[in-house]
């Protein structure tokens, strides 16, 4: 029996993975990433951050190539690709489907004002009501930053792109999207369920430049001849399935239905949730989004909670505090203190303004520090407790929005591999946390086998996804959680 194979791509700011997953029993056979070190990211100006396109193919198809040779499989053998992309860039080509310029990536700050005076003159109830958010620093913004700085090259505009569409189009040879990635942009207008006329008309861009729309589970276009021979893949090969990298995690992770809820805990945190109702935040402290499966008959939209100080903070602890043991004992030694740190609190924000504190950059601080009574455990404890805090912060406003937070996915990494970070979440946001062995390239194969409809539904293609750990709320210390938090919390609101 010939093999079938599944063939996805996560195309990140820092480099490009590509992992092949056997559709028959959903294991995934090889992965690898280019380039090893991590890419690089220009910037002109402060604030700036561009990466060339052509760049982000040279990685696909390196990739590729190494892990079409270490399985041993053959192009003929795939059978549907699925791509995962960082969220919020854009990409400009010409009518030969040429870039004109740089990616304008998802950290690139240039657009805030061109967004932030969009929202002040049509309206916050204007853009809440139809984009779920202020136009902000997206995709949108960043186009009309294009249009107003760069005329002549806006004039050579055929089409613009997120960083996925632009690595299907290299496959393919054909330019399309889906509404989560023009939800993610502000290009999609949740009430009318189009494209969101009146933001291009007040930037006086033409919905022309917007490629022609796809479902995120189908048949989106097709490897070409050329792309198959310079691949080794089979020509007509279906591209089924696209998503930015978090609606991508949460899927990944089997979070579909609302109320379920994937988090991430690396430099930065993200808490992405699902609700089943149109709702949005009236400060835009989080971010509303079309989840993976929205659809005008199911809403599922995602709600995306970020939080720059995370595993930045637990890592400044380690080279500064803790600089003479390992992470597995700075955690263990986190341990030692009782919960709520005896008193110590830390803000955890000294990674840039935080979108969940309406933009401010309150910077990182200790409170309460006794120097009679106070350890480094102490300080280790409630670092780590501050990151817990201000997910927990954030997860309130969803549950304002209509979120019931009931469970989180998670994968065994970074943040959440620290038994203190999970237990006080689990302590304090009361839902029950699962982990699993999980990846964003893997994630983006299933999603192609679900657009190509090898598996059934969502609960099929992750059926095989392993469960390594379940941890239930600590119903006994639940009051000392809650306790630790209101203070924590008393603390931050003071420095607003």
């Amino acid at each position: 029996m010939t093999q079938r194979y599944l063939l996805g791509f996560d195309v990140g700011s820092s480099s490009v993975k590509a992992s092949l997953v056997n559709a028959d029993n959903g294991k995934c056979v090889s992965s690898a990433f280019f380039p090893e070190k991590e890419a690089p990211i220009m910037a002109a100006k402060a604030g700036w951050a561009e990466q060339e396109p052509e760049s982000w193919w040279k990685y696909a198809k390196q990739s590729l190539q190494k892990i079409m040779a270490d399985a041993q499989v053959k192009g003929d053998e795939i059978v549907a690709i699925g791509i995962s992309y960082q969220m919020h860039g854009l990409v400009c080509v010409d009518n030969n489907l040429k870039p004109l310029r740089p990616a304008i990536i998802w950290c690139d700050s240039r657009a805030v004002p061109y967004g932030e005076r969009a929202f002040s003159e049509l309206g916050s109830n204007q853009c809440l009501a139809h984009l779920l958010n202020s136009p902000g620093n997206f995709t949108a913004a960043k186009l009309a930053w294009v249009k107003e700085n760069e005329p002549e090259l806006f004039e050579k505009i055929y089409k613009i792109m997120l960083p996925g569409d632009y690595l299907a189009m290299r496959l393919s040879g054909t330019v399309n999207t889906t509404v989560s990635g023009l939800s993610e942009g502000m290009f999609w207008d949740f009430k009318e369920n189009s494209i969101a006329k009146f933001l291009l008309d007040y930037y006086g861009i033409s919905e022309s430049l917007i490629p022609d729309i796809k479902p995120t589970f189908s048949e989106q276009c097709v490897v070409s001849k050329e792309a198959a021979e310079e691949l080794g893949l089979k020509a007509g090969t279906p591209i089924t399935y696209r998503g930015g990298d978090q609606p991508n995690n949460a899927l990944s992770l089997n979070v579909f239905e609302p109320g379920e809820i994937a988090a991430t805990a690396g430099t930065s945190g993200v808490v992405y949730g699902v609700l089943g109702e149109v709702g949005y935040d009236t400060k835009s402290r989080v971010n509303t989004f079309a989840h993976v499966n929205h659809s005008a008959d199911a809403t599922r939209l995602g709600v995306l909670l970020c939080i720059n100080g995370t595993g930045i903070l637990n890592a400044w602890m380690h080279r500064n505090v803790t600089f003479d043991m390992g992470y597995a004992e700075m955690n263990d030694l986190a341990a030692q203190a009782t919960i709520g740190s005896d008193g110590v609190c830390i803000m955890p924000f000294g990674n840039g303004a935080e979108r969940v504190l309406e933009n401010k950059e309150l910077g990182c601080s200790i409170h309460g520090l006794n120097f009679n009574k106070h350890t480094r455990a102490h300080i280790v404890r409630a670092a780590q407790e501050g990151i817990v805090f201000s997910f927990c912060y954030g997860m309130e406003i969803m549950r304002e929005m209509g979120m019931d937070i009931k469970k989180i996915h998670a994968g065994k990494a970074n943040m959440f591999l620290s038994p203190l970070f999970r237990n006080t979440l689990a302590g304090v946001s009361g839902a029950t946390i699962e982990l699993y062995e999980t990846d964003g390239s893997v994630g983006a194969a299933k999603g192609a086998g679900m657009g190509a409809g090898i598996y059934s539904d969502h609960n099929d293609a992750f059926s095989t996804l392993e469960k390594l750990q379940v941890i239930e709320p600590d119903s006994a210390h639940r009051d000392e959680y809650l306790a630790a938090y209101t203070h924590w919390k008393q603390v931050m609101e003071k420095q607003l």
